[in-house]
């Protein structure tokens, strides 16, 4: 999609929201360490879960403790690690690993190579490997060539590039599969799928999402699958918080029940 995609309206529905977290609910910082999501936004994340009742998940690269950790004291649906972990609604876990010797290997495969690309920074997720350039962004090929090298060699795994990152993780892991994991089973199934999302990683959920007849957005510039945009994770609280708004308006007149409209698509 071009760049003059626009932000999509805030209408009455019958919705299960997705959010990705760094570059869509919080602004991406130097080292993840230093991201945080205010209580008052927190809050407004929670008031929607509630009007949903529950239909709402952190769809991330993060692991699902690091996304607990962020959004406490609430615990929502999580897919961590792009989908190898999720916990549904009712706090049961769905975890993707690999095999343990082969963990061993890429970690010490990594590490090892890693050292000779200064500024660069490897994140063991357990299941996954990300490889963060931030500081370094003059080795990011030499990092995109290690990567390719390792998921060549071992076919269990994929490849994901993503900002300033590229990660290896188990193959047929990504945000699509954990959306459509999620639109499967109660609350969100029937419900109309809406995912907000910034990177390359968030493109399967734009998919799956588009395939449903739901809301993709894409929060800044670059070209997309999804049907709409906003332009900053300020702009996605301001939308953030016009939904809430509406239904809290809409449950003061519908003394708490589901008699929503449709949203109207622009595309």
């Amino acid at each position: 999609m071009a760049d003059s995609l626009i932000a999509p309206p805030v209408k009455p529905g019958h919705f299960a929201f997705f959010f990705d977290l760094d570059g869509t609910l919080a602004e991406i910082k130097p080292h993840p360490d230093q991201v945080a999501i205010p209580d008052t936004q927190l809050r407004i994340l929670h008031e929607i879960s509630l009007r949903n009742q529950g239909a709402l998940a952190l769809i991330s690269g993060r692991s699902m403790a690091e996304l607990d950790q962020l959004a406490r004291p609430y615990r929502f649906p999580l897919a961590g690690v792009h989908g190898a972990e999720r916990r549904d609604i009712h706090g049961h876990e769905h975890i993707v690993s690999l095999p343990e010797a082969l963990i061993q290997t890429l970690q010490t495969q990594l590490t090892t190579r890693l050292a000779d690309l200064p500024g660069t920074e490897l994140e063991a997720k357990g299941m996954a490997f990300a490889l963060h350039y931030r500081q370094a962004p003059e080795h990011a090929q030499a990092v995109l060539a290690l990567a390719m090298s390792l998921t060549d060699a071992y076919p269990q795994l994929a490849l994901q590039p993503g900002k300033c990152v590229v990660e290896i993780k188990p193959q047929g892991i990504n945000k699509g599969a954990a959306i459509t994991a999620f639109m499967a089973e109660p609350p969100f199934s029937g419900r109309i799928p809406v995912f907000v999302g910034d990177d390359l990683t968030d493109e399967a959920g734009f998919g799956v999402v588009n395939q449903a007849g739901g809301i993709s957005v894409k929060v800044g510039p670059g070209d997309t699958t999804a049907g709409w945009r906003l332009d900053s994770v300020t702009r996605v609280w301001q939308w953030i918080s016009d939904i809430a708004r509406q239904q809290e308006k809409q449950h003061a007149q519908h003394h708490g029940g589901n008699q929503y409209g449709s949203l109207s698509r622009r595309l």
